[in-house]
């Protein structure tokens, strides 16, 4: 073979083990053309999402260059959603799930999650989340955990999963080896988990055994540093996790794919190409890339540094290729596990049982329903990369639908820091005369949101305060309503009985 067949061969090894992102509601000229040069994976994000029916047009187009093209998404549901990031998710997240505790219940929110994203054309989920949030000051996974326990978590990671590749679309478990128990957000760090290897062993482990045994397609590896494993390198660049504990000891023989490689943890100290290159080295399959850098640029950067690495000798030819391989047997099977299931778009309402599910309401008898429409206070915190800017979330506009004249304001951090007395005149004095409801969102892990509450209940000890975060066991208010996430499913169930004293009736 020429050395420059060789290098076009190289390259395209390497394009096909990316997984990028692109921006536009319609396919990109440069993504089509690389298709037909042996990309053989997109990803989606909520730039690409107006509807249902415009992705299946964008997912058309795209499989036009190649009908086995895996086209994957970021969709947790809960907090974490794309194909519904403009009118928030009406499916609840997975704590809400593991709250209520009924697999049967979780694994049906994942089908009707896996008919709406198979009625689109996508064959891949980056979902679900299997860590065990162990940690209650993780800032990065909280609400997107079925729970604290790991054989809670184990139960529902097999049943959502089973679920959701039941509907005819792979899962991918993440964050392996488990992203609960840190305390910093790999989106602009490095965590570490400190545990020993036999707490690892029982804490973190078990959901991604549980997610293997259910059949799980892929498994995304976590930029974290797991020191016990390996003290050096993060688990996404570490052939003793990637290799030695998730192939040899778990026995996993699917798609591992790097979480995004854009993230802090890893391309601040090794550079995009630097870090996808080691990846691929330590056992990853597939790099995911674009959801910051979603340029052409991004993909022939990160081909030049695959390819280029390879031919220098610091990625083995033979690994590329079996990663290559990899991906395009994962294509196939992704592909047939679609054909095998009939496209139908039709939704039911079970996020909206799940979510009435979910709700705890503690208080005194008889507090429910309001009894005149409210003033509602919303504090809101800033959200992590992994939860969109754009998805809205909270109390007011469900509850403003059942009890009309509602009024309501939503307050920042900065703004209250800047000017105080907004407290008083924008959240206190509204309510006079009428019922308060404050709404928050892990108000335990936010000083200045508790510091806001408690001085909202101090002036309004009959204040309902509405936590959609996790939960509190300090939580001040007469009456606490607790949705266990903050999707538009839970503002529905929690509007429901603010105005009704109780959760609608299934139709």
């Amino acid at each position: 073979m020429s050395s420059s067949k060789h290098s076009q061969e190289l390259r395209r090894l390497a394009r096909s083990v990316l997984q990028p992102g692109f921006v536009g509601t319609k396919a990109p000229d440069w993504v089509l053309r690389d298709i037909s040069d042996g990309l053989t994976s997109v990803v989606l994000f909520a730039r690409n999402i107006v509807s249902t029916e415009q992705v299946a047009r964008l997912t058309d187009q795209l499989r036009a260059e190649n009908p086995e093209l895996i086209v994957a998404i970021d969709e947790e549901a809960g907090d974490v959603t794309r194909i519904e990031s403009s009118t928030g998710a009406t499916r609840p997240g997975n704590f809400a799930l593991g709250t209520v505790d009924d697999a049967d219940l979780t694994a049906s929110v994942a089908h009707d999650l896996g008919r709406q994203l198979r009625a689109a054309g996508i064959s891949l989920d980056y979902a679900p989340s299997v860590d065990v949030n162990s940690n209650p000051d993780n800032p990065i996974i909280g609400v997107r955990s079925f729970g604290t326990e790991a054989a809670l978590v184990s139960r529902h990671a097999a049943a959502w999963i089973r679920g959701l590749q039941s509907a005819g679309v792979a899962a991918c478990a993440k964050h392996f080896p488990g992203h609960g128990d840190v305390a910093v957000d790999s989106h602009h760090g490095l965590p570490s988990y400190d545990a020993d290897l036999d707490e690892i062993a029982a804490q973190a482990l078990p959901p991604f055994r549980a997610a293997v045994a259910a059949g799980v397609g892929a498994i995304m590896s976590g930029h974290l540093l797991v020191p016990a494993h390996d003290p050096h390198l993060p688990a996404t660049l570490s052939p003793r996790i990637l290799h030695d504990l998730l192939r040899k000891e778990i026995g996993f023989d699917g798609l591992i794919v790097t979480d995004a490689i854009e993230m802090g943890a890893v391309a601040d100290r090794h550079g995009l190409g630097g870090a996808a290159v080691k990846a691929v080295a330590a056992g990853a399959d597939a790099v995911c890339v674009g959801g910051e850098n979603a340029e052409e640029s991004t993909v022939a950067l990160l081909t030049d540094a695959l390819a280029d690495a390879t031919s220098r000798g610091e990625l083995t030819e033979e690994r590329l290729t079996e990663a290559a391989d990899r991906v395009r047997s994962f294509a196939a099977w992704s592909h047939r596990l679609g054909q095998d299931v009939p496209v139908d778009p039709v939704l039911g309402d079970i996020g909206f049982v799940a979510a009435r599910r979910a709700l705890h309401t503690h208080g005194p008898d008889g507090a429910l329903p309001l009894t005149a429409a409210p003033h509602v206070v919303e504090l809101v915190p800033p959200t992590n990369l992994a939860i969109g800017n754009e998805t809205p979330w909270g109390v007011a506009a469900p509850l403003r639908e059942r009890l009309p004249g509602t009024t309501f304001v939503r307050l920042q951090h900065r703004r209250l820091a800047a000017r105080p007395e907004i407290l008083a005149q924008h959240a206190l004095t509204p309510a006079t005369g009428r019922p308060l409801v404050v709404v928050v969102r892990d108000a335990a892990r936010h000083t200045w949101m508790g510091r806001a509450l408690a001085d909202l209940t101090t002036a309004r000890p009959d204040a309902v305060v509405v936590e959609m975060g996790l939960p509190s066991d300090s939580l001040p208010g007469a009456v606490r309503i607790f949705t266990h996430g903050a999707t538009a499913a839970s503002g529905v169930a929690a509007a429901e009985v603010l105005a009704h004293g109780r959760p609608a009736r299934p139709a």
